[in-house]
């Protein structure tokens, strides 16, 4: 999502939204980016960021070890008596943190996604799968809420169907590559219900029981984006256009996919920039 979906499907802090949100949202980012890396294995070589948080460059490669200490550097954020975060990357947080009135339930759980990732790998229903979006994507549309002052319950509620849609999306993208790091985000129960096994994840091209199994799921997130879509239509000004382009980025994402013929193991089918656009428009036209 900000963390990975939007940042793919659509920009994180495009050139229209103010300066201020720019810088805010960036530092989200930021954050959202260091925590997928570090429970995805895949921080700059020489343990730099181990020596950073106080482990030993040797504790690199123990994610869980790293993923608490992230944690640890976090309370830093938000106790202002204490000393300043050791991480160059949540020392630029601080600043968001505090002007925005920001909780750190958010931070925490996208800390919790990625320890959850470590030793969760398969799902076995797809409320066990929300209940993982509820950590790893939700807490991102509530900073972005939180960030621009529009926080609502009703705002909340529909954000976080758009970020759950968006994590599924990015989840049906990247089937092959979740895959190659031994996660599978398909609930077992569709899989079953399709006569879907690893093995057929595994092969070059999806089969017409993968295809279908993907296009079943799609249709889910379609679901979910059209309950999420109507927070666009409760903001105004710039910020409309940043949700719309989110929601956009998704059913541009969702039609890649559908144009793929559903078969998602070749590789992530990604929407052009121009389908994105018009996505954008007939956002912005259902809900001006």
């Amino acid at each position: 999502m900000l963390g990975k979906a939007t940042s793919e499907n659509f920009p994180v802090a495009p050139f229209f939204v103010p300066r201020a949100w720019r810088a805010d949202l960036m530092a989200v980012y930021g954050y959202a980016r260091l925590v997928d890396d570090m429970g995805d294995g895949d921080l700059a070589p020489g343990g730099r960021d181990a020596e950073l948080l106080g482990l030993g460059r040797d504790r690199a490669d123990d994610r869980l070890a790293m993923l608490d200490a992230l944690e640890t550097d976090l309370a830093r954020v938000f106790d202002l008596r204490g000393p300043a975060p050791r991480h160059p990357l949540l020392r630029a947080l601080g600043p968001t943190v505090h002007r925005c009135g920001l909780s750190p339930d958010p931070f925490r759980g996208l800390i919790e996604a990625n320890r959850q990732d470590q030793h969760v790998r398969r799902y076995g229903t797809y409320d066990e799968l929300l209940a993982y979006c509820e950590l790893s994507a939700n807490p991102v549309g509530r900073l972005v809420l939180g960030i621009t002052g529009t926080a609502s319950p009703e705002r909340i509620r529909r954000s976080d169907a758009v970020c759950t849609a968006l994590q599924i999306v990015e989840h049906l993208q990247d089937v092959a590559e979740d895959l190659a790091r031994d996660r599978i985000y398909l609930p077992a129960e569709d899989m079953a219900r399709f006569g879907v096994t690893e093995s057929d994840l595994a092969a070059p091209s999806g089969g017409a029981a993968v295809r279908a199994l993907i296009a079943y799921e799609a249709r889910r997130a379609g679901e979910l984006l059209n309950e999420g879509t109507p927070l666009v239509g409760s903001v105004h000004g710039r910020l409309k256009l940043l949700l719309a382009g989110f929601v956009a980025g998704g059913r541009a994402a969702l039609k890649a996919v559908a144009a793929a013929g559903h078969d998602v193991l070749p590789g992530p089918p990604k929407p052009t920039k121009l389908s994105l656009l018009r996505e954008v428009g007939a956002t912005l036209r259902r809900e001006g």
